[in-house]
């Protein structure tokens, strides 16, 4: 698995399991006070049902007392533990308990009375956890039956739930929360392949973008080499070395990519040279150099404000600017120098003394070493000569021995790293 799948996959997971974590106890809590109020709402329900068939009942006159009390009777040990008859008063006619409701009798709470001709349900544990149903149920319509809507009187039902439903309710809850949590890994799971496709889909899309971005800075920087009677293999070394130094320099991201679009452009000021100048044999004069100077900020004006090219402004700018402020054209110094800059300056001037050009021959690697030191802390950065001399033999080394296109690979594959394909 690849680093980004990998990032990915612990990123989902995360969300999932946070998902799970959050999701599963409210799912656990609603299933549970649900269960809670389906049980109360079934009391309720079963009550009502429950007296309308035991006949015709009168909470009034002589009989109120034998009629309540044979309501009572029959709906205390079935679905109630305890069975009271008020009349349309409050006047309690009869009541009737379980040896478990006569156990927890002396426990309940005290209760509001009822509002008049309302149904209600109230919920609540004992000192021992547990839990007591009560239900008001209006009495309407008993005496005579028929279609009598008329509030006649009250019954309240007091239930001591079981353990084992208690217990079944809780399982059910458990079940629920569980269901919701495997739901959110099972989500993430399902996320993952589409959130990796469409990833990997948009970076071999980006990949694809980066890859004409390269083409065309690789055509760039041989067209100025041409102008330039050079081959090309120039900007692949120089770029390369550079790299090499960014990288023990600890430069990574933007700033590393910055460096390696700078240094293969850094002479594209060069295309508004005359031929004459740029290509003149003999040094040139007073008037020459400094037409041939404007190539800085001729090159500036080209890569400044075209997208990717943007980046290469650190080095197109400053790559003739000197440690101690004698270089051009801005006669910058020290650190005011950007760093890609400097880098560029020990990178480019390596290359250009152990190549071979037409008007001179490669310099040793001793020679060449001993021009770089007498030039430190004037042209070039201390600290980055510092860096670059423990790497220097094996660069030399490797450019000695490789062709224009072995230098070209080693530059792609640090492009490829550092740009991320």
């Amino acid at each position: 698995m690849d680093p980004f799948n990998r990032r990915t996959a612990i990123r989902i997971a995360l969300v999932s399991t946070f998902l799970a974590a959050v999701a599963s106890p409210i799912a656990g809590f609603v299933a549970h006070e649900q269960a809670e109020q389906a049980t109360i709402a079934l009391a309720v329900e079963e009550s009502d049902r429950l007296l309308h068939h035991l006949g015709p009942i009168g909470l009034s006159g002589p009989s109120a007392r034998e009629d309540a009390r044979r309501a009572a009777a029959v709906l205390a040990g079935g679905l109630f533990d305890i069975a009271e008859i008020y009349d349309q008063d409050g006047l309690r006619l009869a009541a009737a308990m379980t040896d478990q409701g006569r156990a927890v009798e002396a426990e309940l709470p005290g209760h509001p009375r009822p509002e008049r001709g309302l149904a209600s349900e109230d919920s609540f544990r004992l000192a021992d956890g547990r839990w007591v149903l009560r239900v008001f149920v209006p009495l309407r319509g008993l005496a005579g039956g028929g279609d009598d809507a008329r509030l006649h009187g009250y019954f309240e039902g007091v239930r001591i739930v079981s353990a084992w439903q208690q217990g079944q309710i809780l399982a059910d809850a458990l079940s629920t929360a569980l269901m919701v949590g495997l739901a959110s890994v099972l989500c993430g799971l399902a996320i993952y392949p589409v959130v990796v496709h469409l990833s990997a889909d948009n970076a071999r899309k980006a990949r694809e973008i980066l890859d004409s971005h390269l083409s065309m800075m690789e055509a760039l920087g041989r067209a100025i080499s041409k102008r330039d009677s050079d081959t090309g293999a120039h900007n692949f070394r120089v770029a390369w070395i550079a790299t090499r130094i960014a990288e023990r320099l600890g430069l990574r991201g933007r700033a590393m990519q910055s460096l390696i679009v700078g240094s293969f452009l850094h002479d594209i000021g060069k295309i508004s040279i005359p031929d004459a100048i740029l290509r003149k044999p003999g040094a040139l004069d007073s008037g020459e150099t400094e037409l041939m100077h404007t190539h800085v900020a001729q090159g500036e004006e080209i890569v400044s404000g075209i997208g990717w090219l943007d980046e290469a402004v650190a080095v197109v700018a400053a790559h003739h600017e000197k440690w101690d402020g004698s270089g051009y054209p801005r006669r910058l110094s020290g650190e005011r120098i950007p760093m890609a800059a400097r880098i560029f300056a020990v990178a480019d001037a390596f290359d250009a003394l152990c190549s071979r050009r037409p008007y001179k021959d490669a310099l040793s690697f001793e020679h060449a070493m001993s021009v770089l030191r007498r030039d430190t802390g004037s042209h070039f950065d201390p600290a980055v000569m510092a860096c670059f001399e423990p790497i220097a033999r094996s660069i030399y080394t490797f450019l000695a021995t490789s062709s224009e296109a072995q230098a070209r690979r080693s530059l792609e594959e640090r492009v490829r790293f550092h740009f991320g394909i």
